[in-house]
């Protein structure tokens, strides 16, 4: 599989992807990053491709239109924090620590930086948060993990690896915790099972010891908004 940036249809950046399995031409829109993934076969040139791509124009320019604005963690907007309402607020003058209150999140510091800091403190509950709750469901089921961390992967919610690491997208301390839980549920049933299969649904509903199918459509409704917190463009 190999990539390269450098072309653009409709105004909107493409990445073109050369897949050893595609079987045909795909575009996809990346609403996170606002630009194009061009999948294509092996031994499809790139000019063909690139020329498909370009008469896609009328589809590209249909997604740029529908594509939710970004929510960039900004003094005045109200984020959610665990799935409750908090409203984001720079003080001048005050310490450049975050301060945690019902209903807010507050800090001083240079105002240019704010969002930073907002970030950098969800990312620090993000990882505590979720460290604790994966090594007690880890416990549960009887396994071990190696490390656990946070990022901001452009679509899963979280990641297991073979060797016991698990990674998680650190909004996930933006949702409402069964939502969360959920996903730690999924993760470590991941260490048992790496599939999907019934041994491993079986596990996850034991060790979430809730409703799955709701915890699941619960984080598809939060989703887009939660995607959008943090984003400047």
């Amino acid at each position: 599989m190999s990539t390269a940036n450098s072309e653009i249809v409709a105004g909107v950046p493409v990445t073109l992807r050369i897949h050893p399995r595609a079987r045909r031409l795909k575009l996809r829109f990346d609403d996170k990053r606002g630009a194009l993934l061009l999948t294509v076969p092996p031994r499809t040139s790139r000019r063909a491709a690139l020329a498909w791509a370009a008469g896609q124009e009328a589809w590209v320019e249909a997604q740029v239109a529908r594509r939710p604005p970004p929510l960039p963690l900004a003094p005045g907007t109200d984020i959610p924090l665990e799935g409750e309402p908090v409203r984001l607020e720079w003080i001048e003058g005050a310490s450049r620590a975050v301060m945690h209150a019902p209903g807010r999140l507050a800090c001083g510091g240079p105002r240019e930086t704010f969002a930073r800091r907002i970030e950098t403190w969800l990312r620090a509950r993000a990882r505590h948060t979720l460290s604790a709750e994966t090594a007690e469901v880890a416990r549960r089921a009887g396994v071990s993990v190696r490390a656990v961390s946070v990022g901001d992967a452009d679509s899963r919610w979280g990641s297991c690896s073979a060797d016991g690491a698990i990674r998680y997208s650190w909004r996930l301390i933006l949702v409402p915790p069964a939502a969360r839980r959920f996903v730690v549920a999924h993760e470590v049933a991941h260490r048992v099972h790496m599939d999907h299969g019934p041994r491993f649904k079986a596990l996850e509903a034991t060790l979430f010891d809730g409703d799955v199918a709701g915890a699941r459509a619960l984080l598809r409704r939060v989703a887009p908004v939660i995607r959008r917190l943090g984003r400047h463009q």
